[in-house]
């Protein structure tokens, strides 16, 4: 097949690209806005393409007709998607109506990746038909991108997932274990949230998703996660107590005392039972994904 995938530079697709570059059967399209970052170029064709401009997304999609598309592009900053709720919402509502719009017109497959920031976190360890209800701008617009998908009368699957976390070289974001990894090897004392609870997800597991729910096009919404409940601030004693650092520097706090512009649900985590069964998804524990992330760290 020859799969298209937004938002190459990010960390998910990187790791998408890991895993399909040079592939025997597939041929891979990476798409992003501006230059590829992709550490080791090849195996693959780069397109520059800006997703919130319906023109650019069908000059790409029309010279390339993929069988697949995989959309990882989003605005993912819960509280810069607050701030900018227009930005939010042209990358994560209008561009997904463009590519919607172009798989029906060229009868392609799409992935969308959405988030457990849907659902309010009154409960923890959702099952896909648990019923949503967004805190957060960034919440409502990748809520509103899953009814575009549903809606659109394409052949797509919705993966939403948790906490993303991983290594790769070049990336202009960090996230859970990056950030807490380094807060704790500089010995600053660090606040850390102890009453929001996830299923945090390793970038290599969820890029692996993406790639079965190609393969064997599947149908509706997948959880994708982690398979290990946790607080956030045992998240961050796992990744002191994996690299040896010291974890008295870490203050567990409530939420309200850190003052972000947006709310955060309680409690998500999610049931895998369905991506486990229907895609043969099987995730690595959280404590063998900090040893991905290491080996990457050293390989880097």
């Amino acid at each position: 097949m020859k799969i298209l995938v937004t938002g190459s530079n990010g960390l998910l697709g990187n790791k998408i690209t890991d895993l399909l570059k040079n592939h025997p059967e597939h041929t891979l399209i990476n798409t992003s806005k501006g230059i590829d970052r992709y550490p080791q170029p090849g195996g693959y064709i780069y397109e520059s393409m800006d997703i919130t401009d319906r023109e650019d997304v069908f000059k790409v999609i029309a010279k390339h007709r993929p069988d697949a598309i995989i959309n990882t592009a989003a605005m993912t900053n819960v509280d810069a998607c607050e701030k900018d709720p227009e930005g939010c919402r042209r990358l994560n509502v209008e561009a997904v109506r463009y590519l919607t719009e172009a798989c029906r017109q060229y009868d392609i497959y799409l992935v969308h990746i959405s988030t457990d920031f849907i659902f309010d976190g009154t409960n923890g360890l959702l099952a896909e038909d648990a019923l949503p209800n967004p805190l957060s701008i960034y919440g409502h617009s990748k809520l509103d991108s899953e009814k575009i998908v549903l809606s659109a009368g394409i052949r797509a699957s919705i993966l939403r997932t948790i906490l993303v976390y991983g290594y790769a070289p070049g990336l202009s974001r960090t996230n859970i274990v990056l950030w807490a990894k380094g807060a704790l090897e500089k010995g600053q004392p660090i606040r850390v949230v102890n009453d929001q609870f996830r299923t945090p997800t390793l970038a290599e597991d969820l890029a692996k998703a993406c790639v079965l729910a190609v393969e064997k096009q599947a149908n509706g919404i997948y959880h994708i996660s982690g398979k290990d409940y946790m607080s956030i601030v045992d998240i961050v004693y796992a990744v002191a107590k994996f690299w040896n650092l010291d974890a008295s520097i870490v203050t567990p706090v409530d939420s309200v005392t850190l003052g972000q512009p947006a709310n955060r649900p309680p409690r998500t985590g999610f049931i895998i039972d369905k991506a486990r069964r229907e895609l043969g998804y099987e995730p690595h524990s959280f404590m063998e994904g900090l040893a991905v992330v290491d080996s990457c760290l050293k390989k880097a």
